[in-house]
């Protein structure tokens, strides 16, 4: 993390409770299963990575500075050229108001930061998250820190002894045991393109709503 935008340093940072989304047990509300059927929002999957964290470096009214400085966008841009990064972008037509961005390593998934600049636009795209990482075996849904917002889609706080057994057994998963390889050529255990390849997203690259809500409908 960053102190700021222009800040110079980066420093890590390990919560001794870590938030997780158990991709099981994800809590998909009747207004947000509306939401996603209605398809209010056109999402995709990797097609804009730099918008959107960009989006999420921005200033906002309730956050007027961020920790993503240029040289964690810089890396992360690479990380995603290399396909380990990845991105889940929420479209009103033409318009980026939401979306997501993080890191996949193994059965792991690890979600850096988050924006809404539509009603409901950051819901639908964790949603479409847990629904991707779900079809791609994924394991561990690592959140960082607990928010009202995550609690109230099924997050939960695990102790540090906890969580890093859920990361061993799923980090371990880059050994080997998963999809033989990704688009870097390095083995890898979760497949987060495994979606795209059943043919789900339209000629646009969109996934339909109503396929995500379906599911996730067996996990609310």
């Amino acid at each position: 993390m960053a102190d700021a935008r222009d800040a110079d340093d980066i420093y890590w940072v390990e919560p001794r409770r870590r938030a997780i989304l158990p991709l099981d047990r994800f809590h998909l509300s009747r207004s947000l299963r509306r939401t996603l059927r209605a398809d209010r929002f056109r999402v995709t999957a990797d097609r804009a990575f730099g918008a959107v964290i960009a989006l999420c470096a921005e200033s906002a009214a309730d956050r007027p500075d961020t920790w993503i400085n240029r040289s964690i966008e810089q890396a992360f841009r690479r990380l995603h050229a290399m396909g380990r990064a990845h991105s889940i972008e929420c479209w009103d037509d033409d318009r980026l108001v939401g979306g997501l961005y993080g890191l996949s390593i193994g059965r792991a998934f690890f979600g850096e930061s988050m924006v809404s600049r539509a009603t409901d636009a950051s819901k639908v795209a964790i949603a479409s998250l847990v629904a991707r990482l779900r079809v791609g075996g994924f394991t561990l849904l690592d959140c960082q820190f607990m928010t009202d917002h995550l609690a109230s889609l099924g997050a939960e706080e695990i102790s540090r002894a906890d969580y890093m057994a859920l990361l061993g057994a799923a980090v371990s998963a880059s050994t080997g045991d998963g999809p033989a390889e990704g688009r870097s050529g390095v083995a890898a255990g979760g497949d987060f393109r495994a979606l795209d390849a059943l043919g789900v997203p339209d000629a646009a690259g969109a996934v339909p709503g109503k396929v995500v809500a379906q599911l996730l409908v067996h996990t609310s």
